[in-house]
């Protein structure tokens, strides 16, 4: 999902009353910024991260699962029911999961991400119940109603014993009692529902905490113990110790033997002293601290008394419940010889063994160890088979300065197979044959699937020009791989 977005009064009107439109392949992962789209589209950038007792669910471009830390996976396509678009929800309780797609959407003001509708599996994931993105009828004249899934896209799901909810952007805050057969909408003001006209009928974020249902929307944070008849608004503006803003994209709950907390995502809105930040409260909402000024959080997981935090500059994580932080250095994967390059980390999942997996805008990652040693997991169609050719490079088109963002850097593989153990090189040329840079020299590689990486800049460090760049792959015992690179500022 893309990053929110504040929409002014005529254009918002204007998206939720378009006419027929068509869909454009997959839409990003929560709150993704324009940039990681081509990850996205290779699967590689992963927004939502589940564990349903052995089994873990990723969500990217596709719903994945494994049931062995990683060793295998499955790919749940199409073809058994699930809707258009990249996954933007995970939802499990039970042998139940719920999912949410999203697409992009074509119209004459622009592309815009659209809800794919929503569903469900009680077989792990071999068949699904799907239904489309819930709107409301043209004829609706008890609240101004959202009847298209154009800026209506699903963000997050909650699932109580008896009651499912969703949180959308236009279509505010939805709850079914009929496992998905209807929706009703609920607002947590007690005001006819306005997408429009009221910022807390547009909605991010719900979880269920016990018998309570807390709920983020572009107003603020939202508390109900009746299951949503009634709520209780918290806001930037209505406490004195209060959230740091009112764009509430993100909630969790940790639950120790010690304490109960409740966090929160909190982003700037409309006020001028809103900032962004996380947001936590241990007693109800009644007052809150902000910490991590300045981050946008995506996502929180937990461990005992130990929080990670999901933001766009890292992976951060407390072990004293939020008082002091460290955030994590960059990735690394050294028996694969893979590394994550990005700072945006949207998903992390503490296991039932208490592994840590973490799905940012350039894979996912799983440690045992506290991060000593990682696991990286990637998207990427395997060369020499299939028809697929010895070599290739992604992106490509590459932008030095917009893919894979890493410590001021961007990055493009040169991916290739290595049927025996060998010696491998590669080189950049430029259109002309002239050697630009040298990116591995000798190095040693087993049997398996690898990706040299280049950071779009020569021998002396400075940045090549837009253009064409050839690239040679050596390895003993073979003839020399040649593929190119288009380079784009």
């Amino acid at each position: 999902m893309k990053s929110p977005k504040i929409l002014c009064a005529g254009f918002f009107w204007i998206m939720l009353q378009t006419g027929p439109v068509t869909g454009a392949g997959t839409a990003p992962a929560r709150f993704l910024l324009d940039q990681d789209m081509e990850d996205y589209e290779a699967g590689n950038s992963v927004g939502s991260i589940v564990s349903q007792g052995q089994t873990v669910w990723v969500g990217a471009s596709d719903l994945s699962r494994t049931d062995n830390d990683g060793e295998s996976w499955t790919n749940i396509n199409r073809g058994r029911g699930i809707g258009l678009g990249g996954i933007g929800a995970i939802a499990v309780r039970n042998d139940v999961i719920w999912i949410s797609t999203i697409l992009d959407s074509t119209t004459d003001l622009g592309t815009f991400d659209t809800g794919g509708g929503v569903g469900y599996s009680t077989d792990g994931g071999l068949t699904w119940t799907w239904f489309p993105q819930p709107v409301d009828s043209v004829d609706e004249t008890r609240y101004k109603p959202t009847t298209t899934p154009i800026q209506n896209p699903t963000y997050d799901i909650a699932l109580t014993p008896s009651e499912v909810w969703i949180a959308s952007w236009a279509g505010g805050l939805r709850r079914s009692r009929d496992n998905g057969q209807t929706w009703q909408v609920i607002t947590v003001d007690g005001l006819a529902f306005d997408a429009l006209g009221q910022l807390t009928h547009r909605a991010f974020s719900i979880v269920a905490d016990g018998d309570v249902l807390w709920a983020g929307t572009a107003g603020g944070v939202h508390k109900s113990s009746d299951s949503g008849e009634s709520w209780i608004t918290f806001n930037h503006q209505n406490q004195d110790e209060s959230i740091s803003g009112n764009f509430v994209v993100a909630l969790g709950v940790q639950d120790t033997p010690d304490r109960h907390i409740i966090w929160a995502a909190t982003v700037e809105a409309l006020g001028e002293d809103e900032f962004r930040a996380v947001s936590k409260t241990e007693d109800g909402g009644l007052t809150w601290q902000t910490m991590l000024h300045g981050e946008f959080a995506h996502n929180f997981a937990f461990d005992d008394s130990v929080v990670y935090v999901t933001t766009d500059r890292g992976l951060y994580k407390s072990i004293d419940y939020g008082d002091t932080w460290a955030v994590f250095p960059q990735i690394r994967d050294d028996r694969q010889y893979r590394e994550m390059y990005t700072t945006k980390i949207y998903s992390a999942l503490v296991d039932e063994e208490e592994a840590l997996w973490v799905g940012g805008a350039d894979g996912l990652a799983r440690t045992a160890d506290n991060g000593l040693t990682w696991t990286v997991f990637r998207s990427f169609p395997v060369t020499e088979q299939d028809g697929e050719p010895g070599t290739y490079a992604y992106p490509n088109p590459f932008s030095p300065m917009r893919h894979n963002l890493y410590d001021g850097d961007g990055y493009v593989r040169f991916q290739y197979h290595v049927s025996q153990e060998t010696e491998v090189s590669l080189k950049v040329y430029d259109f002309g044959m002239n050697l630009v840079t040298t990116v591995a020299e000798g190095m040693v590689r087993s049997p398996g699937d690898y990706a040299e990486v280049w950071n779009g800049r020569n021998d002396v460090g400075d940045m090549v020009a837009n253009g064409v760049y050839f690239y040679q792959i050596s390895m003993r015992g073979r003839d020399p791989l040649w593929g190119k690179v288009m380079v784009v500022n």
